[in-house]
């Protein structure tokens, strides 16, 4: 199924938009893992909308509703089932959307595949809304891997032609990260903010790159091939909506490089084997090598905007103009950092089960 990943858990999205709610339940998680409800309600407030300028105006609280798989606060052993329910839609915004697709959204492909029985109701099960539940089982995950001692951060690279401070690779800074807006450099958080809200004034969006940060990984995680962390993490990534671009390390950047700068020097550090630079982004042959683990994520921008597009009347088979109304974010790369940390965490939670498994037969 397309709305499942995973090999060792299995994590599966439902729900549309506007439907009465959106959930998840994440299977194959041990028995007895501690849950801690505040912080996972904080983690999940940092994706919610409606809380700033930079926003879609539709409020949800986000708070979920647990059905299954946890008992006082802990794992049980059972499916975790969990739903979000919606509350504030306004489902009319989007009545026309089914003969007159969206220019950059999935109206169009949605139509052709599922001949119109498909949701079209602010984006049905295409949808940016499918996030929430992502960030259910990413933020369970995130608590289970920081008792491992893996931490997982984010923050906004980039939007629009504005540039934040990138992490340095071998010591990411990730303390530095603000906590209203994501940055390491609040001179480029303004910036961005000011490059959003133009794009507002003009009825258009942006869009930019997430940039996250996995630290503790141990060496060994991962395989070759079809199982390596990098198209492990990259499906993940692929599965949130506008995502159109992954990279790892030095990235693109790598093929202007010569071997000699491009390869990182091997040197031992408190008697562990250590790289003298990370442009390989904490990866090698799809596993992980011990040091921090590097990728970035671009955004496009959102294709929900109030300004005139061509499009096509599909019942008359004709050109019209387009004018999409609704509640829309002007740029989701602020509310896209917690969610690129639930994608991190789910995957590499993932391969900790399998590792876990591994050693047990041995």
């Amino acid at each position: 199924m397309s709305s499942t990943y995973g090999e060792n858990l299995k994590l599966s999205i439902f729900g549309q938009s506007h439907g009465p709610a959106v959930g998840m339940t994440l299977d194959g998680i041990p028995a007895g893992l501690p849950v801690d409800f505040a912080e996972l309600q904080a983690f999940l407030s940092r994706r919610a909308p409606g809380q700033n300028a930079w926003s879609t105006p539709r409020k949800e609280a986000d708070a979920p509703e647990f059905l299954s798989g946890l008992l006082d606060g802990f794992t049980c052993g059972a499916p975790i089932a969990a739903v979000i329910r919606s509350s504030n839609t306004r489902s009319g915004d989007y009545a026309d959307l089914t003969d007159c697709p969206r220019p950059g959204h999935a109206d169009y492909t949605a139509q052709v595949k599922y001949g119109g029985f498909q949701d079209p109701r602010g984006g049905g099960h295409f949808s940016g809304r499918l996030t929430a539940p992502l960030c259910i089982a990413g933020g369970l995950c995130k608590q289970w891997l920081r008792a491992e001692g893996v931490e997982i951060h984010a923050h906004i690279y980039a939007i629009a032609a504005v540039k934040d401070l990138p992490f340095d690779d071998l010591h990411p800074q990730t303390e530095d990260i603000g906590t209203d807006f994501p940055v390491l450099d609040p001179a480029a958080g303004e910036k961005m903010r000011a490059a959003i809200a133009a794009a507002r004034e003009q009825g258009d969006s942006v869009g930019g790159i997430v940039e996250c940060a996995v630290t503790g990984l141990p060496a060994g995680l991962g395989e070759p091939m079809f199982g390596g962390m990098e198209g492990r993490l990259a499906q993940i990534l692929y599965g949130i909506p506008a995502v159109k671009g992954v990279e790892f390390g030095a990235g693109f950047a790598a093929a202007a490089m010569l071997g000699s700068e491009n390869n990182d020097d091997f040197t031992m550090a408190d008697g562990q084997v250590r790289t003298c630079t990370n442009h390989c982004g904490g990866i090698l042959g799809g596993i992980s090598n011990g040091m921090p683990l590097i990728f970035r994520a671009a955004f496009k921008p959102t294709p929900s905007i109030s300004r005139p597009q061509l499009s096509v009347s599909l019942s008359r088979g004709e050109s019209r103009v387009l004018e999409v109304h609704g509640r829309h974010d002007p740029c989701i790369v602020p509310r896209a950092v917690p969610v690129a940390e639930a994608a991190a965490a789910i995957a590499i939670f993932d391969l900790f089960l399998g590792n876990t498994q591994t050693n047990r037969r041995k």
